[in-house]
C-alpha cells in the first residue's frame, strides 16, 4: 500500500480561482509527464503546462511543481497541480490521475507517509491538523510552538531523563555488588519529582487552553420570554431564532458560529428554564441544563421589565453552584425597571433588539483573558492520555524505589517511557541499552 502513488485535492472543494491537487509516490513524476505531455521538470520550479485527459485531449492549463524525494512533505516524489478552481474541473483532474494509475489518498495519508519517512513526528502531524481547525488566533500561536518543535523538545528531554533513570536502575540490579554512587536514589527522586511537576503543569495548561484551539462554547440561558432568541438574532445580525411573546417558543437548542474579536465561538440559544408539564418543553429544559454544563461561558439573561420570581431565583441558584465563567445580562432596559439588579454580579444593561455592543466587548475581553502565551500545550486527546499515562506510571514508581524493589521500579519507568514517547514516536528498548553502556565503564 505504501508503494502506491496517491492523489488528493489539497484545497477545499468549491468555486475558487485555483484548485490544488497533489500526487505522492514513486510514479508521481511519470503520471505528471503523461498528463502534461512534458518530459522535463526542474525540481521546485513552477512550470506552466497544458493538462490533457487520458485520451490526450486538452482540458486546462495550470502550474505544475515537482518536489523530488526526499526533499518533499512526504519524503517521496510529489507533484503539485495548480489548476483553475471549480466543482467540475478539479474533480475532472483528479479523475484523470486516478485513471492513469494513481490511488485516491485516504484521510491523513500524506501526513502518515511524512511520519513514516521521518519527515515529521506525531506531535507535529497533530499540530498541523489542529491548526487547520483552530478557532482562534491565540490557538494558532499555541499550535505554532508545537509545529516549531517545542513539544518534541520537551518529550526528548523527558525521555532522556527517564532513560538515564532506567539505566541507573538496571545497572543497580545487574551489578548490585559493585560500588555505585551513593546519591543515585536521591538524584532519581529529584528528577522524577521535577518531571511530575512539569507533566501536571502541562495537563493543567492544556485543559485551560482547550477552547482556544477547539473553540469556546457559549450558552445563553434564562427563563422563557426574557429575550434569549432576540439576543441571539442580534448577535448574529440575522433572524435565526423565532421570537414570540408565547412562553416556551424555543423548545430545542439552536447553535451558530460567530466571530468575537479573534475568536470563533459556538453560541447556543437554549430553551427557557422553568417547571413545565409539557413533555416536549420539559425535554428542552433538560437539554438546556445539559448544555449549560458543557459550555465554557454562560450568558445568563434576565428581564429588567419584570420583578424577580421563583424561576429567576432557581436559575440564580443553578448559576451559583456552577464554576463556569458567567456574564449576567439585564435585558429590556428600554422598558421601566422592575427587576432587582442587586442580585446580579456586574450585569450588562441592554436591549437585545437594539444594541449588544456592550456584550461583545465584555465577551471579547473574557475570551482574551483565557490565553496564557507561556508554557507548552497538548493539542490532542491522544497526547493528553499519553501524558496522563506517563504521570501515573511515575507516581506508581516512587513506592518500589523507596523499598529498593528495582525490578518493579524499572517496570513503571518503562511504562512512563512508552507513554511519553508515544507523543512523538515509538520508544524502543535498544535506546535504554545504548544509554546504559555509554554512561558506565563497568569493565565486565
Amino acid at each position: 500500500m505504501l508503494d502506491d502513488t496517491i492523489a488528493a485535492q489539497a484545497t477545499a472543494n468549491g468555486l475558487a480561482s485555483i484548485s490544488i491537487l497533489r500526487l505522492s509516490g514513486k510514479n508521481a513524476l511519470a503520471l505528471a509527464k503523461k498528463i502534461t505531455k512534458k518530459q522535463n521538470f526542474t525540481p521546485r520550479f513552477a512550470h506552466l503546462c497544458s493538462l490533457h485527459d487520458s485520451k490526450g485531449d486538452f482540458f486546462d492549463e495550470g502550474l505544475v511543481i515537482y518536489f523530488k524525494a526526499p526533499f518533499s512533505f512526504t519524503g517521496e516524489d510529489i507533484v503539485e497541480f495548480q489548476c483553475h478552481g471549480g466543482y467540475i474541473l478539479s474533480e475532472f483532474l483528479l479523475k484523470q490521475l486516478l485513471t492513469l494509475g494513481a490511488r485516491l489518498a485516504q484521510a491523513g495519508e500524506f501526513s502518515k507517509r511524512a511520519f513514516l519517512n521521518n519527515k515529521m513526528d506525531l506531535s507535529k502531524a497533530e499540530a498541523i491538523a489542529s491548526m487547520i481547525e483552530s478557532r482562534s488566533e491565540d490557538g494558532l500561536r499555541i499550535l505554532a510552538k508545537t509545529l516549531r518543535g517545542d513539544l518534541k523538545n520537551f518529550v526528548e528531554d523527558a525521555r532522556s531523563d527517564l532513560l538515564n533513570i532506567l539505566a541507573f536502575s538496571e545497572v543497580s540490579i545487574d551489578y548490585a555488588e559493585d560500588d555505585l554512587p551513593k546519591d543515585i536514589e536521591k538524584d532519581i527522586k529529584t528528577k522524577l519529582t521535577n518531571l511530575q511537576i512539569e507533566l501536571k503543569n502541562i495537563l493543567t495548561l492544556s485543559k485551560r487552553r482547550e477552547g482556544l484551539i477547539e473553540g469556546f462554547k457559549v450558552a445563553i440561558i434564562g427563563k422563557p420570554n426574557v429575550g434569549k432568541s432576540s439576543l441571539l438574532n442580534k448577535m448574529l445580525n440575522n433572524n435565526r431564532a423565532i421570537v414570540s411573546e408565547i412562553a416556551g417558543t424555543t423548545r430545542d437548542s439552536i447553535e451558530e458560529n460567530i466571530k468575537i474579536g479573534t475568536h470563533l465561538i459556538k453560541i447556543v440559544d437554549t430553551a427557557g428554564i422553568r417547571k413545565t408539564n409539557d413533555f416536549i418543553e420539559k425535554q428542552g429544559v433538560e437539554k438546556s441544563l445539559g448544555i449549560s454544563n458543557e459550555a465554557d461561558i454562560i450568558l445568563a439573561i434576565f428581564d429588567n421589565s419584570k420583578k424577580i420570581d421563583e424561576e429567576d431565583k432557581h436559575i440564580l441558584k443553578l448559576l451559583g453552584d456552577s464554576k463556569k465563567d458567567k456574564i449576567f445580562i439585564l435585558n429590556k432596559c428600554d422598558l421601566q425597571a422592575k427587576f432587582d439588579s442587586s442580585v446580579l454580579k456586574n450585569p450588562i444593561n441592554l436591549s437585545a433588539k437594539e444594541d449588544v455592543s456592550k456584550l461583545f466587548k465584555v465577551l471579547e475581553d473574557l475570551l482574551n483573558s483565557k490565553n496564557d502565551s507561556e508554557g507548552l500545550s497538548l493539542n490532542s486527546q491522544r497526547q493528553i492520555n499519553a501524558t496522563k499515562g506517563c504521570l501515573k506510571a511515575i507516581n506508581e514508581a516512587f513506592a518500589p524505589l523507596e523499598d529498593m524493589e528495582l525490578e518493579l521500579f524499572s517496570f513503571h519507568i518503562n511504562e512512563a517511557l512508552e507513554e511519553i514517547s508515544s507523543i512523538t514516536k515509538v520508544y524502543k528498548n535498544e535506546q535504554m541499552l545504548d544509554v546504559m553502556f555509554s554512561s558506565f565503564c563497568l569493565g565486565k
